[in-house]
């Protein structure tokens, strides 16, 4: 049994939101979830979350998506190369939630005390 976290952080890389799926659930189906109701200038991803419909919602919502075409798509769209750089943000979260091993590792079985850890962690990581 493998599971994925799925995560929002917020400008400075703390993280604001999160939900978990199981390993094979891709990352766009959670994405529109969890970025409804914050208010946000851009939404930055990575070329995993190039689907239309994600896209639409993003600037419906006001703000502009930051996200790089798919090499595979017939109409290349434009997005800001430096605001992109900030990418980084959540790859740094999850570095730090990894140097604990009960997350890194899975220690817990139900799903909800799993968050509850992660919970917890994003806490200390923010108080530190």
């Amino acid at each position: 049994m493998t599971t994925k976290i799925h995560a929002v952080v917020e400008g400075l890389g703390q993280l604001a939101r999160w939900t978990l799926t199981a390993g094979q659930t891709h990352d766009v189906t959670q994405a529109q979830t969890l970025i409804a109701g914050i208010r946000t200038q851009a939404v930055v991803g990575d070329k995993a979350y190039d689907a239309d419909p994600l896209i639409e919602f993003i600037t419906q919502t006001g703000a502009s998506a930051v996200i790089p075409p798919r090499e595979n798509r017939r109409r290349l769209r434009s997005f800001d190369t430096y605001h992109y750089k900030h990418r980084n943000l959540i790859e740094r979260f999850f570095c730090r939630l990894k140097h604990f091993r009960r997350i890194a590792t899975r220690y817990d079985k139900l799903a909800s005390r799993f968050s509850s850890f992660i919970a917890l962690v994003a806490a200390f990581v923010w108080l530190a």
